[in-house]
């Protein structure tokens, strides 16, 4: 199988990933890591149930990747994420020394792999690791867009529905 065709197929998991975030009323980003072909492990967003501003999909795949492998680092792993990382995610990316980060939608509010900043092209740093973006990124932005007009509306239906039980 060709490596776009496998990007496609692992972008695919790391959305199943994401749509468990959704359900549990998180922002809908998945992560997977894969080691010698396999997914060894799997996030998604957590920060609101966990109480946890540092439990986002791609910090709880790589420490149940961590875990799996016996090892904080990660050498030949590649992680999957739905969104662009952020700045923290990529630090803990480039600590664990993954091979390969593939994402799908871009960030540009707060994407460290070219949005916003680059970690990744930092060449004083002492570990590189290479980036694939765009994988599936418009059903992984989809996935996104749809997640914040469907909170948007029910904000604004709560919001509603606040006014009129005030005036009554």
């Amino acid at each position: 199988m060709m490596q776009s065709e496998l990007d496609n197929q692992f972008m695919q998991e790391a959305i199943a990933s994401a749509k468990k975030a959704e359900l549990q009323g998180e922002v809908p980003v998945g992560a997977v890591v894969v080691y010698e072909g396999k997914i060894v492990a799997t996030g998604h967003n957590q920060p609101i149930a966990q109480h946890d501003p540092t439990a986002h999909a791609e910090i709880a795949a790589l420490r149940a990747a961590a875990e799996v492998l016996g090892n904080y680092r990660l050498p030949g792993c590649t992680l999957y994420v739905t969104l662009e990382p952020c700045a923290m995610c990529a630090g803990a990316m480039l600590h664990a020394r993954l091979a390969r980060v593939v994402y799908g939608a871009a960030d540009p509010k707060t994407g460290a792999c070219g949005s916003v900043i680059n970690l990744f092209a930092e060449e004083k740093l002492n570990h590189h690791t290479t980036i694939t973006g765009g994988v599936l990124a418009e059903e992984c932005g989809q996935l996104l867009r749809d997640f914040f007009i469907q909170r948007r509306a029910q904000a604004i239906h709560e919001s509603l529905t606040a006014d009129h039980s005030q005036k009554h």
